[in-house]
């Protein structure tokens, strides 16, 4: 048992036979809601019939059950719509309480006020069931085992965080490690994330002004992409030398690095005209953030570093490390158009799949407690979480009517075996006509005295036993007809609120299935009644390839305004083939690599992609900023090594999370910086002129 704070809709586990469910002002309805009245009238004949089965009754082990209602309702209509009310699969029950088929395993329903996606509702929800069985179990061997959307999002929730803890712990020491050893100074782990740090703060500012809330997408999927900005400190602290002054450095690096970003920008701004939200708040995220953090290294970090660092020029290790690297041969024209058809030849003919669209396969789940969840729905008889039948109306009114004449039709399909069973607001709440034609049903108070002495003459029951019955059916003769509204803060109102929905001039009823065998047998059924049964599954995978072709156009223009943006800075065509090759090439070979090894593409390796284009884009802009001048390219692959070290660390070890969605970042751009590093040296890196 748990407390009453805690915010629970709906705690089941068969104890009583749902009599509760029914307060007491309602009733009095209860002739409107049986469907008794529906087949019989309450004549001296069928009223002599039910108190004859009451004075068996009271004989019976059920006596202390049935004889409080006996005054009120000898029909025992009350326990008739508790019985229709339980669930249409529910289980065995042993001891009193739900049992699975074998019987060795309790079973217990909680649903939550809190939503399936909400990790610190459901939280606290785990929490308190967690401290409700300790206190409950002690000294037995009871186990506990929750399952269900809820304790999966805690699971994967705490998962999650671990992992990106782990991850960003790992990540700042090696950003830390790395710009310590390469520039020798304590200052530049401090001020290499100073832009970073603006980026996320000036980036969240802005999403938050121009939408609604945050999506967490926003915030855990956002810093990743920006963790590019790491990049712009690390050029600056690398080209800084000597008898140059940082505001000196910073303006001669600032066409490039301001190309760089202007097209990254570029690229994902395009995710502006996606239609979709998320990617839309993505967008603005990282736009301001990427700008944010260039006008930071441009005009805040040279008025703090060190005016005198040491030359990486001077560097005797990374001479040796360039000497090695300039012996590569260099890859002309013809040879990356070999390297790019046979990318094009793995991506097209690679067996398997291409996308992946089905979102379940995302899912961080061990298959083990997914195996467990299916085999405990299954117990409970809980609904297919696939398929659900649609009926959509002007009002619920009209909503309900059209469920009860569906009604009628999907008892013939479980009869048949079609499905297994169903439930729809229409069982516990009947329309408004439906309920108006039982009370034409109902005797008037003299017709119903009547036929109660007729019934009573002679019996078990003296004349005044069942006046509280007269006074009940007499109002439920001219009561008006309950609605929707008149469940509220009752458990009627948890069942039928997630069947019936509304909104102004428009209304859905949703119908339940479980055991479906045929659904072509049951859409024939529904589409008859006009209504439609919906295949979630399918749904979701429609809609996941329409934002996938959202997110391939929102890449085809991107890719044209990035090309336009390198031509504006650079104006050579020559220059310009030259340093978006590197990047056009390692996307080819990105996805031959992910293809090659059986990998079915999602909506987070294309976003990545665009991560690990900017990434390329970076390299090549820097080594064409270098030209051929030995100092600078020393200088520039100081910088690209430092870059592509500590990025390649952090995405490698997302490549290796347990959480698919961040494995795929993961592996997507550790592969990116890889493939970008080696061709912006094989292409982009110039001759240099003194070793002429």
């Amino acid at each position: 048992r748990v407390g009453v704070d805690v915010p629970f809709k709906l705690v089941a586990n068969g104890s009583d036979l749902g009599l509760d469910a029914i307060p007491q002002r309602l009733r009095p309805y209860r002739y409107l809601l049986s469907p008794t009245l529906d087949t019989q009238r309450f004549d001296a004949g069928f009223l002599r019939g039910e108190l004859d089965a009451r004075v068996q009754d009271l004989g019976s082990p059920a006596a202390a059950m049935i004889e409080p209602l006996l005054p009120s309702d000898p029909t025992l209509e009350t326990l008739k719509l508790a019985q229709a009310w339980q669930p249409a699969n529910a289980p065995q029950r042993l001891h009193g309480v739900w049992f699975d088929r074998a019987g060795r395993e309790a079973l217990l329903a909680v649903e939550t006020h809190a939503a399936g996606f909400d990790p610190e509702g459901q939280q606290a929800a785990v929490d308190a069931i967690h401290a409700a069985f300790d206190s409950v179990s002690a000294n037995s061997k009871t186990k506990l085992t929750l399952t269900g959307p809820g304790a999966f999002s805690v699971e994967i929730g705490g998962r999650t965080a671990r992992e990106a803890s782990l991850i960003g712990t790992i990540d700042s020491l090696v950003f830390v490690l790395l710009l310590w050893v390469a520039y020798r100074s304590w200052k530049a782990p401090l001020l290499g994330g100073l832009p970073l740090a603006s980026a996320g703060l000036v980036g969240l500012g802005a999403v938050a002004l121009a939408f609604d809330g945050v999506h967490g997408i926003t915030v855990a999927f956002g810093f990743t992409l920006i963790g590019v900005v790491q990049d712009y400190p690390i050029h600056l602290f690398s080209h800084q030398r000597a008898g140059v002054s940082p505001w000196a450095s910073a303006r001669a690096l600032w066409p490039t690095l301001g190309t760089g970003v202007a097209s990254t920008c570029i690229a994902y701004a395009t995710f502006l005209v996606s239609g979709v939200d998320g990617l839309q708040q993505l967008a603005v995220f990282t736009v301001v953030g990427l700008a944010t953090a260039a006008l930071a290294t441009r005009f805040l970090l040279p008025a703090l570093i060190d005016p005198s660092p040491h030359d990486a020029a001077d560097s005797k290790w990374l001479a040796r490390c360039w000497h090695a690297l300039a012996r590569w041969p260099r890859m002309n024209a013809v040879a990356a158009c070999i390297v790019a058809a046979i990318a094009a030849a793995v991506i097209a003919f690679a067996p398997g799949e291409f996308w992946q669209n089905d979102l379940a396969r995302l899912t961080p789940v061990p298959p083990a407690a997914l195996a467990r969840d299916s085999q405990l729905r299954g117990e409970l008889g809980a609904p297919d979480v696939r398929y659900i039948i649609a009926l959509q109306a002007t009002d619920a009114e009209h909503a309900l009517q059209s469920s009860e004449r569906l009604r009628v039709a999907l008892d013939d399909l479980r009869a048949q075996g079609v499905v297994g069973g169903f439930d729809m607001a229409a069982r516990y709440l009947p329309s408004a006509a439906t309920q108006r034609a039982r009370q034409a049903r109902l005797p008037s108070n003299d017709e119903l005295r009547t036929a109660l002495g007729e019934a009573m003459g002679g019996g078990a029951f003296n004349d005044g036993a069942v006046e509280d019955f007269v006074r009940d059916a007499v109002a439920g003769r001219s009561a008006t007809p309950l609605t929707s509204a008149d469940l509220a803060g009752t458990p009627l109102a948890a069942s039928t609120a997630g069947l019936l929905l509304q909104r102004e001039g428009h209304a859905t009823a949703l119908v339940a299935l479980s055991g479906l065998q045929d659904p072509q047998a049951v859409a024939r059924i529904a589409q008859s009644h006009g209504a439609q049964l919906l295949d979630l599954k399918q749904a979701s995978e429609s809609l996941v390839a329409e934002y996938r072709e959202r997110v391939l156009w929102a890449l085809a223009l991107a890719s044209v305004l990035l090309a336009a943006a390198v031509w504006f800075a650079l104006r050579s065509p020559r220059r310009v083939l030259r340093v978006l090759a590197p990047m056009a090439l390692t996307t080819l070979l990105i996805l031959a690599v992910l293809r090659g090894f059986g990998v079915e593409l999602n909506l987070f390796h294309l976003v990545s992609l665009i991560l690990a284009a900017g990434l390329g884009l970076d390299y090549a802009l820097f080594f064409d900023h270098a030209g051929d001048d030995r100092a600078e390219q020393l200088r520039t692959l100081h910088a690209v090594i430092v870059c592509s070290l500590t990025t390649l660390l952090v995405f490698a070890l997302l490549a290796t999370s347990s959480i698919p969605v961040l494995r795929a970042i993961g592996g997507t751009v550790a592969l990116g910086v890889a493939f970008n590093f080696v061709l912006a040296l094989l292409i982009v890196r110039a001759p240099v002129k003194a070793a002429a």
